[in-house]
């Protein structure tokens, strides 16, 4: 069985992440979206939330499933017995990023092999940051995120 890992914050999961998400599902038996405790870049969302949220917005995708995590990604990976790592690439400045990243893993971890999903031009500006400020001037973030996301964030910007 091929198992993919696809590790983020997801704070909160777009519609960016989702396609992401559901193009990798096609090429692997079974995708685990892991969610990235992340204290570093303090959350919105606790980590709870993230994977809650994610699980809901997946649930509709069979060989998918969530969990939370903290720690080395190539830990988790090994644990979930994953054979590959999936990002999603928008821009330039992703890819310099995640190659790094890789490069890395690579040196941690050379059983996993990293796959670059490139995002759709609907998705290449989106990002969870530019969400959540939207949602935080009480703009409207339907177009970005599933209906539980939105109304999640509209909760957290009224309390």
């Amino acid at each position: 069985m091929k198992r993919a890992v696809t590790p983020g914050t997801f704070d909160p999961i777009t519609f960016g992440h989702l396609d992401i998400i559901t193009r990798a599902a096609q090429l692997v038996d079974e995708i685990v979206v892991a969610v990235a405790a992340s204290p570093g870049k303090k959350p919105l969302f606790s980590l709870e939330e993230r994977t809650a949220l994610a699980r809901e917005a997946t649930k509709h995708l069979k060989n998918v499933r969530v969990e939370p995590f903290d720690g080395l990604l190539v830990d988790f990976a090994r644990e979930q017995q994953a054979q590959v790592l999936v990002k999603g690439l928008r821009a330039i400045t992703d890819f310099e990023y995640e190659f790094q990243m890789a490069a890395l893993n690579y040196q941690l971890a050379n059983e996993l092999e990293t796959v670059f999903i490139m995002s759709p031009p609907q998705y290449m500006y989106l990002s969870s940051s530019i969400v959540r400020e939207l949602a935080s001037l009480r703009s409207p973030v339907d177009q970005f995120v599933p209906p539980l996301v939105a109304d999640a964030l509209a909760r957290k910007f009224v309390e």
